[in-house]
């Protein structure tokens, strides 16, 4: 039999054994202790792991938050319950209207405040693009639609409210009575009015002060002419057109024309077919004018005191509810009237949001002509006056309030920490609870103070446009550190202070719970009944049942309305009634602190003061001590995110956004970033060349700033990303030691100690550049070199013996220099058939050389001269013993000077020298391409085993039978090895083939004029033995310029051209060196016989003159010998042993020999394959 389900009604009603109940408590029970015991592991692994302190909690990480706000479940209706049915219905009316104004002051002050203040903003003015204004307008209208809506939704609530109040208070004596009204004032729903007339005051404001919201909607409006026009071209009906723009008229008309609270309050508000009679309900108006003053009262006293908190913005509610008051019942308050007048010399404006300041004065004057008018004039005057003054004033005052606020702020901060450190005592558990209270009002009341000071004289200045000094700046910018500082302490110990409202807020229920209960027995012991009696016991029924239970916003509007009618009939007595009311204040801070510390320390308006924030930046770097507030500021600067997230005018927020970002990061580089970078590698550099003579940098004359205290700090929080200060300038200082070290390796080692001065003095963690302490082997490259050959042949100089070129002169503190090894590389780099490429390039530099060449010695002074000593030596070379005389070379040498000389101060002879050192050099050039190539080509071969058999890869892989594309391979390989095995086995004869090229040229009888080239040679060693004596004594000096130590591209040149002309023996003959070394011989034999005749008579000058001149003589013989043996080295390398004439005898001994050869060995053959 199936069993019948259990119906629901049964299930609701069933019999309950309480077994249910313990089996439950028993599982809570359990769980509780499961919950205990995995809270102290996580507690221990995380003291384990991590090294802050438990509980404080840090505001740039913050992945879990804490909502300590109670939201309520049950409706307004639920709530209000007594038995009393009229009451109720009252109390619920407020109560529903109450929270509708917050509702509606919330959704403005988030979304409207915000939407209308960003727009324009993200776009700077020189990148604006033409129509883009129009665009930014197009995409604002659904908002400002929404806007209109919201204004509209705002009248009907005002409308209502008065309705209502009005309804109440009706002194029209046919009309029933709600409930008895005389005695009960409703002043908790004035404020709330007032809250909502401070929203049109504050969007009033907004409108009148966006200037570029206007010139945006007058551009808008112009395009949407030049639309009506022509519509087809914008693809727009005009059926469509006509209600958009009388939307448009509507919005300007609503919103734009600054007339939104103007419009309110002439709104009709007597409605007599509902039977609503407003203006001329005199107990109304009475009872409005009483509620004014009243809350005016409570306002003026507070004002400017160390306890206020939101007296301000009532202050603005108040005026509007005068305002208000006028409009409906023209009737004005003179007194009350001047009293707030009165306040504006203490408070001369009142900031509405971010940067909107709102001056009550001009808005009293404005909305209530008739008041104003019969006001003095020189009083009305100089309350305007006065703003200046108070400005002043506040300026003056600044540095001291910085000072008081922040021992104020520090002690404060110094109590939170000790009493939420401290064990709560469970039998002083009252007394601490109480205490922690106060402290965390007073917290509560600093940061009001500080925010009203900052916003206040930021605002004013900007509003007044006048200028703000630095020192207020710093000291604004100070205040803002300790508003914040204030934010961070409650935040840090969000667990303590979550865990001690709650049962703050209990014991302050409790307070007035008690208050409450003997007011009601009060009322409950008086026998005598009347209704009113009746509503006082129910409204405080009401009120004790509602304070049961979370303390929610609606639950303590319902309590503050409840106790309105409640505290009537002298039910509390004085002492009783102001504790109560004392009590129910801090239960609304308590409830609210999170949301009101919020509020108070939202820095969002510094977005509009952003200029400050270099002036900031520029103090934090002066003043490096305390840097570390520079978190604070950042901080503050963020607060602007959540509110730039409402902005409408552009395709995403996303773009405002990151160009904020971009801005204030950029300013950060600027203003402190780069200038630290700057500041330490110039101390760093100062500290390592403290041996050179540096500015004077005693600290007690010049000043001490101890910069490492940047390093300290955690990393920044900003926008999604973190601001590391040390690894910013640790990645500055290794970017540009790495650089400069590329660039001059030879400072290597003056890098490495900065780099460890960097850790030791900071503590910056730098990275080993890893580069080579000496010099990089690659050098200059062969292709660089073969494009600019011609500036390569005269900038560096060649060693013959070492193959190595030398840089002439250089702006560094090195010479660049090549040798086998970097060609090598080069080669290796870009290939072999490099080489061939180079020689060619050689040739045709050759070809212009050659050419200026002949052309010099074709010159008719010179051929002149040089047949002449041609012919002298024919004459004279038996009697001087068939050597050339040294005395006619050093003739020619001088006699060339005459035909003139360059600016330089070089002869032409000079000239011709050079072209044949560069001639030589590209011959060296060239020689050390071959080396260098052999050099690679052994690099690469050196890993085969056998050079003389050398397996064929090919054929071995054809054998196994393996793919295509491994053949192909192997036969690559094949092709790689015999081309390496050639190169390096002989290497290219490039000499022979550069001799062979131009020797046929050259001989040729049409340049006979080339033929004299051997009797020029004398002259050209005598000039080249005075340069390089001269270029070798400047080594020694200051001045380096021009210092060498070799030059043999002269002496390869020379042997090159002799090679060319055949010209080896006519030189020879001339035995020039031979007589170049007797010459000075005999010189030197001559002054060491005049020594030793003159060392008797003992004349120091003169002996001294004898030994300079000994030592000159030794070093032109020493530098003569040396070209000698270069020159002698140079002729080798072509064969100078040889003639033109026996080098063909030779060619042709060789083939016949050739010839021969083959020829047997075919013999040989024929005569085996016969006898096979």
């Amino acid at each position: 039999m199936a069993v019948e389900a259990i119906s629901p009604d049964w299930e609701f009603d069933r019999f309950d054994d309480g077994s249910q109940k313990i089996h439950t408590e028993v599982q809570l029970k359990n769980y509780g202790k499961f919950l205990e015991e995995y809270t102290s592991q996580l507690k221990g692994i995380e003291e384990a792991l991590d090294d802050t302190i438990g509980d404080v909690w840090d505001f740039t990480l913050d992945p879990i938050a804490l909502q300590l706000v109670p939201h309520e479940q049950s409706s307004l209706l639920e709530l209000i319950k007594t038995e009393n049915k009229v009451l109720n219905k009252v109390i619920t009316v407020y109560a529903a209207l109450c929270s509708e104004v917050k509702k509606l002051k919330y959704e403005a002050e988030n979304k409207f405040y915000n939407g209308l203040l960003y727009y324009g903003e993200g776009a700077s003015d020189t990148s604006v693009v033409e129509g883009e204004s129009q665009i930014q307008m197009g995409r604002f209208i659904s908002f400002l639609q929404e806007l209109s809506c919201f204004v509209s939704r705002c009248f009907e609530v005002v409308v209502n409210i008065v309705h209502q109040l009005a309804a109440l208070y009706n002194s029209n004596k046919g009309a029933t009575k709600i409930i008895e009204s005389t005695g009960v004032h409703f002043q908790t729903v004035y404020e709330h009015l007032g809250e909502l007339l401070v929203v049109l005051i504050t969007l009033d404001e907004i409108m009148e002060n966006h200037t570029t919201l206007r010139d945006h909607w007058k551009m808008y409006k112009r395009l949407l002419k030049s639309v009506h026009h022509n519509p087809s071209k914008f693809a727009i009906s005009e059926e469509k057109l006509k209600p958009f723009e009388k939307l448009l008229l509507k919005l300007e008309g609503q919103l734009l024309d600054g007339m939104i609270f103007q419009a309110c309050v002439d709104q009709r508000f007597d409605d007599p077919g509902e039977g609503v009679s407003v203006s001329k309900n005199t107990s109304f108006a009475e009872e409005f004018g009483q509620n004014i003053r009243t809350i005016f009262a409570n306002v003026e006293s507070k004002l400017g005191e160390p306890s206020e908190i939101d007296q301000r913005d009532k202050y603005a509610g108040v005026s509007g509810l005068f305002v208000l008051h006028f409009h409906i019942f023209r009737t004005v308050d003179k007194k009350l009237y001047k009293s707030l007048l009165d306040v504006c010399k203490k408070v001369p404006a009142v900031t509405l949001t971010a940067n909107i300041i709102w001056f009550p004065d001009a808005f009293l004057i404005n909305k209530v002509p008739p008041a104003a008018k019969l006001m003095d004039k020189k009083s009305l005057q100089n309350i305007r006056l006065h703003r200046d003054t108070f400005l002043q004033q506040k300026a003056q005052s600044l540095t001291k309030d910085v000072q008081s606020y922040y021992v104020f702020v520090t002690s404060w901060m110094m109590k939170m920490e000790s009493i939420l450190s401290k064990e709560q005592r469970p039998e002083k558990l009252a007394e601490d609870l109480s205490s922690r209270c106060n402290v965390f009002v007073q917290g509560i009341l600093y940061a009001y103070s500080l925010s009203t000071i900052i916003k206040t004289t930021m605002n004013m200045y900007m509003s007044l446009q006048r200028p703000m000094t630095k020192t207020s700046v710093k000291a604004l910018c100070r205040l803002v550190e300790l508003l914040k500082a204030v934010e961070h302490t409650f935040h840090r110990r969000s667990m303590v202070v979550a865990d001690s409202v709650s049962h703050i807020t209990q014991q302050l229920q409790s307070q007035a719970l008690t208050a409450i209960a003997h007011a009601k027995k009060r009322v409950i012991s008086d026998k005598k009944y009347s209704e009113q009696r009746l509503d006082v016991l129910s409204a405080l029924v009401l009120a004790e049942n509602t304070l049961n239970g979370p303390s929610t916003k609606e639950r303590r509007l319902v309590v503050s309305l409840a106790l309105s009618v409640g505290t009537q009939m002298k039910t509390f007595r004085d002492e009783e009634l102001l504790p109560l009311q004392l009590v129910l204040k801090k239960l609304d801070l308590i409830s609210e602190l999170r949301e009101r510390v919020k509020i108070q320390c939202d820095c969002s308006f510094l977005y509009w003061h952003r200029a400050v924030f270099p002036i900031y930046l520029d103090d934090v770097y002066d003043h490096a001590v305390d840097a570390a507030r520079i978190h604070y500021t950042f901080s503050a600067l963020r607060d602007s995110v959540p509110t730039m997230m409402h902005a409408k005018h552009m395709d995403s927020c996303d773009q405002l956004l990151e160009s904020y970002d971009a801005e204030i990061m950029e300013v950060f580089k600027e203003h402190l970033l780069d200038k630290l970078c700057k500041e330490i590698e110039k101390d760093l550099r100062l500290s390592v060349h403290r041996h050179l003579k540096l500015d004077d940098r005693n600290p007690f004359k010049v000043g001490l700033k101890d910069l490492a205290h940047f390093f300290t700090l955690k990393p920044i929080r900003f926008f999604n990303r973190f601001i590391d200060i040390k690894a910013y300038v640790t990645h500055y200082l290794d970017k540009t030691f790495y650089n400069l070290t590329t660039v001059a390796l030879h400072d290597w080692a003056t890098y490495s100690e900065m780099r460890n001065l960097a850790t030791q003095r900071y503590g910056l963690m730098m990275t080993e550049a890893h580069l080579p302490s000496q010099t990089l082997e690659q050098g200059l490259d062969v292709l660089e070199i073969m494009r600019n050959i011609h500036v390569f042949v005269s900038r560096y100089n060649y060693n013959l013996n070492n193959q190595i070129f030398i840089e002439k002169t250089s702006n560094n503190k090195h010479l660049n220099t090549i040798n086998i090894r970097h060609i090598a590389n080069s080669i290796r780099t870009h290939g072999t058939g490099i080489m061939n490429t180079t020689v060619n390039f050689t040739y045709q530099f050759l070809r212009k050389k050659f050419y200026i060449f002949s052309q010099f010695m074709y010159d008719e002074h010179i051929k002149s001269r040089l047949i002449k000593d041609i012919r002298f030596f024919r004459e004279t070379k038996d009697e001087s013993d068939q050597k050339y005389p040294f005395e006619r070379a050093e003739k020619f040498n001088r006699g060339i000077r005459k035909l003139g000389i360059t600016p330089e101060g070089q002869s032409y002879l000079d000239q011709f020298r050079q072209l044949i050192s560069q001639i030589g050099n590209a011959m060296g050039y060239v020689r050390m391409i071959r080396s260098g190539g052999l050099h690679c080509c052994s690099s690469a071969i050196r890993f085969v085993p056998d050079l003389e058999d050398i397996v064929n890869f090919e054929e071995l892989v054809t054998e196994e039978g393996l793919s295509k594309e491994t053949q192909k391979a192997a036969s690559l390989l094949d092709a790689v090895l015999g081309d390496l095995t050639s190169n390096s086995a002989e290497g290219t004869e490039y000499f022979k083939m550069l001799v062979g090229v131009f020797a046929p040229e050259f001989r040729s009888v049409k340049n006979m004029h080339l033929r004299n080239f051997y009797m020029i040679v004398p002259p050209l060693t005598v000039n080249f033995v005075e340069h390089s004596i001269g270029c070798k004594e400047k080594l020694n000096k200051k001045n380096k310029g021009g210092a060498a130590f070799t030059d043999d591209g002269f002496a390869m040149g020379v042997a090159y051209i002799l090679k060319l002309l055949d010209q080896y023996q006519e030189f020879d003959s001339l035995h020039w060196f031979q007589a170049v070394r007797d010459k000075y011989v005999k010189e030197m034999n001559a002054v060491v016989k005049e020594q030793n005749v003159q060392a008797t008579s003992q004349d120091e000058k003169l002996m001294q003159t004898m030994n300079l001149t000994q030592k000159r003589l030794d070093i032109y013989l020493q530098e003569f010998e040396l070209l000698y043996f270069s020159l002698s080295s140079a002729r080798i390398f072509f064969r100078a042993d040889k003639t033109a004439a026996e080098e063909i005898q030779e060619k042709k001994d060789r083939e016949v020999f050739f010839r021969g050869n083959a020829a047997s060995s075919t013999e040989a053959t024929a005569s085996e394959s016969s006898s096979k």
